[in-house]
């Protein structure tokens, strides 16, 4: 059970790690509690301690020195052993990231992992997350969804992982590096159909928040003439994949362009270009395409 968020003189329980989400781009998004929080532990541990140092000044949060640690992926590692031994001891600790919600696609994970299995108390300071963010403003089905993080840099194995995904039902959310919005957008449209329904959302709760809507197709096109796009801190939103059912009339049409395709094409190719008719996955496709190629027609 988990104790309270503060003992009788108002600090923080001894022996707890707090997971504090912080603002991912506007300053007033952090909560009073999280900054409570970051003001009363013994040891706040930063991803990047020069970053976290920036948020505290401009929100008037002064820490001791000595006070600022670093917990990143190059050192977690090494760290996690020493720092739970520190919380079994009765410190208190705040582990943040650079914006957002700790864990969500940043480091931490082993931190906590290592303080639950030892029994320490672990305390949510919920906030900000760009993923939930772009996820409530994408107006895409938002009951259920897949969180992806990033993809994959390597275009052969971002196609792989894409190709796995192209029959999920759920909305699926992905983080993607600015230089790379453009290549995937391209190899979305082609994996999971041109026309299935996205969302690009960029700079959430900054100066230049935009929100792009379309078919992956029309994004893909978007992204290749409008330069804004490709800046910042992106989200790609993406409807699931229609849901597979017997006498699916959108499933019959597609294996009858398949069949058309097939008496003139390489199963590959007719994948390739049954997806961008139909708008349903290349990946899906080309396993039709394999049956049917094997299957003599009536």
């Amino acid at each position: 059970m988990t104790r309270d968020a503060a003992d009788s003189i108002g600090r923080p329980p001894a022996g707890t790690l707090f997971v504090v989400a912080t603002p991912i781009g506007n300053l007033r998004d952090l909560s009073p509690r999280a900054a409570e929080i970051l003001r009363d532990v013994d040891v706040l541990l930063a991803e990047d301690t020069r970053h976290t140092q920036q948020l505290l000044n401009a929100c008037g949060i002064a820490r001791p020195p000595g006070a600022l640690e670093s917990l990143h992926e190059h050192n977690e590692q090494q760290r996690v052993e020493g720092l739970v031994e520190r919380l079994r001891r009765g410190a208190r600790m705040a582990l943040v990231s650079d914006a957002g919600t700790p864990l969500m696609s940043d480091p931490g994970a082993l931190l906590v992992a290592a303080a639950a299995g030892a029994g320490v108390n672990i305390v949510a300071v919920p906030g900000p997350c760009a993923a939930i963010a772009a996820l409530s403003i994408a107006a895409l089905p938002a009951g259920k969804f897949s969180f992806e993080g990033f993809l994959p840099a390597k275009p052969v194995a971002r196609r792989r992982a894409l190709e796995a995904l192209a029959a999920e039902t759920r909305t699926l959310v992905f983080y993607e590096a600015p230089h790379r919005v453009r290549e995937c957008l391209d190899d979305l449209a082609a994996a999971f159909g041109a026309g299935r329904a996205a969302v690009v959302a960029r700079e959430i709760t900054k100066k230049f928040e935009s929100v792009y809507r379309g078919t992956l197709a029309e994004l893909a096109l978007r992204a290749a003439s409008d330069a804004d796009l490709a800046r910042g801190e992106i989200v790609i939103v993406v409807q699931g994949a229609p849901a597979r059912q017997e006498g699916d009339e959108d499933g019959a049409a597609a294996q009858a362009v398949l069949r058309v395709l097939l008496e003139e094409l390489p199963v590959s190719q007719a994948a390739k270009l049954a997806a961008r008719i139909t708008g349903r996955g290349r990946n899906e496709l080309y396993e039709l395409a394999l049956a049917l190629a094997k299957t003599p027609q009536e």
